[in-house]
């Protein structure tokens, strides 16, 4: 199995993780707003990182294996 091209990856991620933060941001903001920024990002990073690693990397690598594993 090739390794996928490492500059792929990132701007794959960041493809990903910007808009999943937006709306992530968008949804919790009204719930969050009035505790402190730490807990605010310790509750964005806890439902962000498992829904990375584990739904939404998973499906969009397969999705664009070919692309990232072309030169």
């Amino acid at each position: 199995m090739a390794t996928p091209n490492k500059n792929k990856m990132a701007i794959l991620t960041w493809l990903v993780v910007y808009p999943l933060i937006t709306a992530l941001l968008a949804v919790l903001e009204p719930l969050l707003s009035g505790i402190p920024m730490p807990l605010r990002s310790f509750v964005l990073t806890v439902i962000m990182v498992p829904a990375m690693v584990y739904l939404i990397m998973p499906t969009v690598t397969s999705k664009m294996s070919a692309w990232l594993n072309s030169n």
